[in-house]
C-alpha cells in the first residue's frame, strides 16, 4: 500500500510557561518507535532531576497504532490524557511530548491542571511548527538533447526542480514527484515529448511542506 501523507512537528524543541508560580516546560520531538519515545522521555527526566512531574504523551505511526499517556503522579486524567488529546486534535503523528512541572506551591485544581498541561503542548507545538510529510518518488527521465529545452521549461513551469542530471549520449534528469501526481506527471511528459522519452522510477522519500492552519 502506498505511503500516505501525514502531519508532524517541524523539528524538536521546547516551550516554558509559568502558571501560578509553577513552571511547565514542554519538550517535543519526532520519533518513529516506542523505544525512541521512551528514550526521549528518559532524557527529559535526566535533564530535570529535581522536577516534581514528567508527564509524557506520544503517538506513533500515521495511524496512531501506538499511543501512550500517563499522569506521573498528577490526579488521574488531568495531565497525560489532555496532552494526548491536543496531539490528536492537531492531527500529529510520530511525535512525543513531555511536560515537566516544577510545583510553585499553589494548587491548580483538576480543571486548572487540564488547561495547564494541554496548553503546554499547544504552545510547544506552535513554537516549532507543523509540517505535512508528503510521499514522493524520484522520476528519472532519459531523452535526446533536442527535447531537453522543452522538458526543462515544462518542469520549471510545473514546479518540479531537477535534483540530479547526467549528460552522456543522452540526457538523464531526475525530479521528485508527489506520489498522488506521479501517474499524471508521467502521462503529461510522455505527451509533451511525443513518447520520445524513457521513464523510470527511483527512490521513495518524503517532502515536508509547512502547515499554516
Amino acid at each position: 500500500m502506498p505511503a500516505a501523507s501525514y502531519r508532524t512537528i517541524a523539528h524538536a524543541g521546547e516551550n516554558e510557561q509559568i502558571i501560578k508560580k509553577s513552571r511547565f516546560i514542554c519538550a517535543v520531538a519526532r520519533v518513529t518507535s516506542k523505544a525512541a519515545a521512551e528514550a526521549f522521555v528518559q532524557s527529559v527526566q535526566a535533564a530535570h532531576p529535581k522536577a516534581n512531574h514528567h508527564v509524557p504523551a506520544y503517538l506513533l505511526d500515521s495511524t496512531d497504532a501506538v499511543q501512550r499517556a500517563t499522569d506521573d503522579g498528577e490526579p488521574s486524567g488531568t495531565a497525560g490524557v489532555p496532552m494526548l488529546r491536543v496531539l490528536q486534535e492537531l492531527q500529529l503523528h510520530d511525535v512525543v511530548a513531555v511536560t515537566t512541572r516544577y510545583f510553585g506551591g499553589i494548587k491548580l485544581g483538576a480543571s486548572g491542571l487540564i488547561r495547564a498541561y494541554a496548553g503546554s503542548v499547544s504552545a510547544a507545538v506552535a513554537s516549532v511548527g507543523i509540517v505535512a510529510r508528503v510521499p514522493q518518488t524520484a522520476l528519472i527521465l532519459t531523452l535526446a538533447y533536442p527535447q531537453l529545452g522543452a522538458l526543462e521549461h515544462w518542469l520549471a513551469t510545473n514546479g518540479l526542480p531537477i535534483v540530479a542530471s547526467q549528460y552522456t549520449e543522452r540526457v538523464s534528469l531526475t525530479v521528485n514527484v508527489a506520489d498522488r501526481e506521479l501517474t499524471a506527471t508521467q502521462t503529461a511528459i510522455t505527451d509533451l515529448l511525443n513518447g520520445q522519452v524513457d521513464l523510470a522510477t527511483g527512490a521513495h522519500s518524503f517532502a515536508e511542506v509547512p502547515v499554516t492552519d
